[in-house]
């Protein structure tokens, strides 16, 4: 018996089938090879397209099907992993109605800021262990003031997960985590916020109807089934935004556990069992995918928005230009060399330092737009693998300023669990990571689309638990802080140069 996970990602989609028996990955694919645009019409504006998602989806799974080394017809349900917080809007014919506003927009801050004030600072805190900031319901008000045509034609609004599950069933569903991290959703009422609809003006039949998180949530239509080679009906059982899904992925459930990720954006995401919050929302609290009224998991996530896309774009602008540090010319940069020349230099780049914020509002800076600084640059002595490591190392120290935030609020982690994926598979990085937050780290082979594939054999009922699931999770290695003292001053020059900036 197999199992299909898909990973929505704002780069690329990742799939992969796993054999339930075995939790063995058959195959794995990505599409698309390069990364995914990032539509920007205004500054601090983030959207892409709802219907290329769905077109990347299809393509990623007949490329895994390609491979041949499965029969498709094996497979018994389907889980999704996605992107936070984006706005999905389709009418009653199910038809997408604009692009989506994605996670790192910032334009509907005002908007959450006005709920914010007139339900009160406290009273959105405790209900929605959150300020509305910008979020998907402040997004979805956006549209509503700023577009009230499209705004007519709404019959459902969506998570990214909700829509991809919406294009293989025909069935519009949701659940708690869901509506949780849209801040639709009232903790002590255990339902939809009444202060957040009232305030907004929207109307609750705009929202999918609740499922549990691991249920049914409709069945693989005929169309779609003969499309993608799959057996009509095939369940979706699984849907989860992308970082409680990471957490799942590896084995993060209980009190005290915690996860990281340093993708696209970066984050370190923790497990409590109270209705936990920051009083400045500067680190944010949704219900885990674990979460229920009477067995509360509360996944509290701290996010740095300018992580891999900070990577990627020092790797863009130094690509084929300048010298490497070992005096070589540099032609084709790419990370795997970049990391290379990186290591040659030692820890703090020769006083050339990077504030890494310049991918939207960042939350720990209560929602500030401030942009990317290169500072202190010499120009005769640095040179591009330079600039990549200060990135690098600014980004670790992004890190640290965040979980400083999560200690503040109870998070205190011995331990943090990573994917050996993505950042993590750079030594500058994870050497920077560990000894500015003075916390091991436990590498993982495991990712979203895996993930994602075991949640949905935890839906369909094929394991009992999801201790079952992952019984076979073993970590791959273990990073231990033994530079803290050096990067421990290297972090208070980063964060002087960023309270002069702020």
């Amino acid at each position: 018996m197999l199992l299909l996970g898909i990973d929505l990602g704002t780069s690329s989609i990742k799939v992969s089938v796993v054999d339930a028996a075995t939790h063995a990955v058959l195959a794995a694919a990505q599409y698309p090879d390069s990364e995914a645009a990032i539509i920007s019409k205004h500054p601090g504006w983030a959207e892409q397209s709802p219907d290329t998602w769905w077109e990347y989806v299809q393509q990623a799974i007949h490329k895994v099907h390609a491979m041949k080394v499965y029969n498709p017809a094996d497979i018994a349900a389907i889980g999704i992993a996605y992107q936070m917080h984006g706005l999905v809007l389709v009418d009653k014919d199910q038809r997408v109605l604009r692009d989506s506003i994605i996670w790192c927009d910032s334009r509907a801050v005002p908007y959450g800021d006005r709920a914010f004030a007139a339900i009160g600072e406290s009273r959105s805190l405790e209900r929605l262990l959150n300020s509305p900031g910008n979020f998907t319901a402040a997004k979805l008000a956006w549209v509503k003031d700023q577009e009230p045509a499209i705004y007519a034609k709404i019959d459902k609004v969506m998570l990214p997960g909700d829509f991809i599950a919406l294009r293989l069933t025909g069935q519009a569903t949701t659940h708690i985590s869901a509506l949780s991290e849209g801040i639709f959703w009232d903790f002590k009422a255990d339902g939809l916020s009444e202060d957040v609809f009232s305030f907004f003006g929207f109307d609750q039949a705009m929202m999918p109807e609740i499922r549990p998180l691991f249920s049914v949530h409709g069945g693989v239509k005929a169309d779609v089934a003969e499309a993608l080679l799959l057996k009509k009906g095939i369940p979706v059982t699984y849907k989860a935004g992308d970082q409680p899904n990471n957490a799942l992925s590896l084995n993060v459930l209980e009190p005290g556990e915690v996860a990281a990720t340093a993708g696209t954006s970066g984050v370190i995401y923790g497990v409590s069992d109270h209705l936990t919050y920051d009083p400045g929302s500067r680190v944010n609290s949704f219900a885990h995918v674990n979460y229920t009224p009477d067995v509360r998991r509360i996944g509290v996530l701290l996010c740095i928005n300018g992580t891999g896309i900070m990577n990627r774009w020092i790797r863009d602008l130094v690509r084929g230009v300048g010298p490497t540090a070992s005096g070589n010319a540099s032609g084709g940069w790419d990370y795997n060399r970049l990391n290379a020349e990186a290591m040659r230099i030692g820890p703090g780049s020769a006083g050339l330092t990077v504030l890494p914020f310049g991918n939207g509002a960042e939350r720990i800076f209560y929602n500030r737009i401030i942009g990317a600084q290169l500072l202190d640059i010499d120009l005769n002595v640095h040179g591009p693998a330079h600039l990549y490591r200060a990135g690098q190392e600014g980004i670790a120290f992004s890190f640290r300023y965040g979980l400083d935030i999560m200690r503040e609020n109870g998070m205190n982690p011995a331990v943090i669990r990573a994917g050996k994926a993505n950042m993590f598979l750079s030594p500058v990085f994870t050497e920077a990571f560990v000894n500015a937050t003075n916390v091991p780290v436990e590498l993982y082979n495991s990712d979203g689309s895996v993930g994602a594939a075991l949640g949905a054999g935890i839906g369909a009922g094929i394991f009992a638990t999801a201790k079952e699931a992952f019984a076979g999770l073993k970590p791959v290695g273990r990073v231990e802080p033994t530079k803290g003292g050096e990067y421990e001053t290297l972090y208070g020059r980063w964060r002087g140069a960023l309270e002069k900036f702020l």
